[in-house]
């Protein structure tokens, strides 16, 4: 049950995770961090199995820091997003597949815009404006088709993933109370506050 939201703005990314680890009917943790900085503009949320989460974010994240430290420069977010998919759809056609479902959120400080991706398991990915992943997704893109607006300033934006959060706490027949959000800008990636 791991739900995780996106929104971009008028010159940000918002991305929101649940801290809920849970197998089955067993809560386990409740302080699980599903996001990973991949780089100073970029960070990603992931959902799905939990060994190929951990491990598939893990080697997302050494690897684009390895092109930093070959190129010198950070890699923008379309680039970053295709790299990533194209990993997912190599691990299709694998022996051992990643069962992971990610959003990237990033960025591009060399055009001013803020990206954002939506990628599944089967390495499939869309440019979006906002973006939902989980059972809380049955709920909460309603919610955003509505009330998103792309030249929201932060707090608007913080407003509308508020509303989607407590549609899913209402309304979800699980608790997720924590929520571990993070914003994306050309300031870089920062933790915030609900």
């Amino acid at each position: 049950m791991e739900c995780s939201f996106a929104i971009t703005g008028k010159d940000y990314v918002l991305v929101a995770s649940d801290t809920n680890a849970a197998r089955s009917i067993i809560k386990m943790k409740s302080d699980e961090d599903k996001t990973k900085i991949l780089s100073p503009h970029l960070v990603m949320t992931y959902s799905g199995e939990p060994g190929d989460t951990v491990q598939f974010a893990e080697f997302v994240e050494r690897n684009i820091r390895l092109q930093h430290i070959r190129n010198i420069h950070e890699l923008r977010p379309s680039s970053s997003a295709a790299w990533i998919r194209r990993s997912l759809a190599d691990s299709l056609r694998s022996r051992h597949p990643y069962s992971v479902n990610l959003l990237l959120g990033g960025y591009d400080v060399a055009t001013d815009t803020p990206k954002l991706y939506w990628i599944d398991y089967l390495g499939t990915m869309a440019e979006v404006p906002f973006a939902a992943h989980g059972y809380g997704s049955y709920f909460a893109l309603s919610l955003l088709d509505r009330y998103h607006n792309p030249g929201a300033s932060l707090e608007e934006g913080l407003e509308t993933l508020k509303r989607c959060i407590a549609e899913v706490q209402n309304r979800l027949i699980v608790n997720l109370e924590k929520w571990k959000v993070r914003v994306v800008d050309k300031e870089g990636v920062r933790d915030l506050e609900l």
